[in-house]
């Protein structure tokens, strides 16, 4: 996907997640991030929000501490939230190309990288405000899905932080149905090594998850049960993803 594409959704994911949080209120619970209110979520998305737009404008080379989550709550939070995530927006659209700063996972370049970061992160918390809400989510498209799905599986889970770990070596492929993606993923003692494509589909797997683009990302997320999804072969498999993919 192109970056812009991933700035114009980081822009809408924003819009969206302010929307479902100020008519759900600070003190609602978020279902999918249980112990959560809106507040929380509000602090935690507004933060990491600032720290993106500070690598972006201030091209710091090396890791830089977040700022800490503010100590604001109801209209005041909720605009401190806006606000940051329209200055990250606005850093992303005005950087240039050539932008070098540091990145923490794979990417063609600096710039690629954080707006893609951002809009994966905005979308998925979009998603727990919404459900704090109630109602109708938005749905998702299923190229953002299975960017976010390809993001998750050869980016976070490839690092050695990752916590997605057997004993015993096992395959778990994960399937969108309506985007003629596949992936396999290798769980041993080491990180989990993720193979995409025809490669992925050749190899054998014990447990198979299946299904739209969408619903699997929100599931390889834990936003979604994972027994909302086809799942066949071993469920123990399934069951040691959502036990332990929680990303730190």
């Amino acid at each position: 996907m192109e970056t812009t594409e991933h700035i114009a959704s980081l822009a809408e994911e924003g819009r969206l997640l302010a929307e479902a949080a100020g008519e759900a209120g600070p003190d609602a619970p978020v279902p999918t991030c249980p112990g959560w209110q809106v507040r929380n979520l509000l602090r935690h998305t507004g933060m990491v929000h600032r720290w993106a737009t500070a690598f972006v404008t201030e091209g710091h080379r090396t890791y830089h501490p977040d700022g800490g989550e503010p100590d604001l709550d109801g209209a005041e939070l909720l605009d401190w939230f806006t606000e940051g995530h329209g200055l990250l927006v606005e850093a992303l659209r005005t950087a240039p190309a050539d932008l070098e700063c540091w990145t923490f996972l794979p990417a063609p370049s600096p710039l690629a990288f954080w707006a893609r970061r951002q809009a994966h992160e905005t979308r998925i918390h979009r998603v727990d405000a919404e459900s704090a809400r109630g109602g109708a989510m938005t749905p998702v498209a299923a190229r953002y899905a299975v960017d976010g799905i390809d993001e998750l599986l050869t980016g976070f889970h490839a690092r050695p932080r990752s916590r997605v770990r057997s004993d015993i070596p096992r395959t778990l492929r994960v399937r969108a149905l309506d985007a003629d993606a596949v992936w396999t993923v290798r769980l041993s003692a080491e990180p989990p090594q993720t193979v995409r494509g025809a490669a992925a589909d050749a190899e054998p797997s014990d447990c198979e998850v299946s299904g739209a683009a969408a619903e699997l990302c929100l599931g390889l997320w834990n936003r979604l049960p994972l027994s909302s999804l086809v799942v066949s072969g071993d469920p123990e498999v399934a069951a040691l993803w959502t036990g332990k993919s929680g990303v730190n």
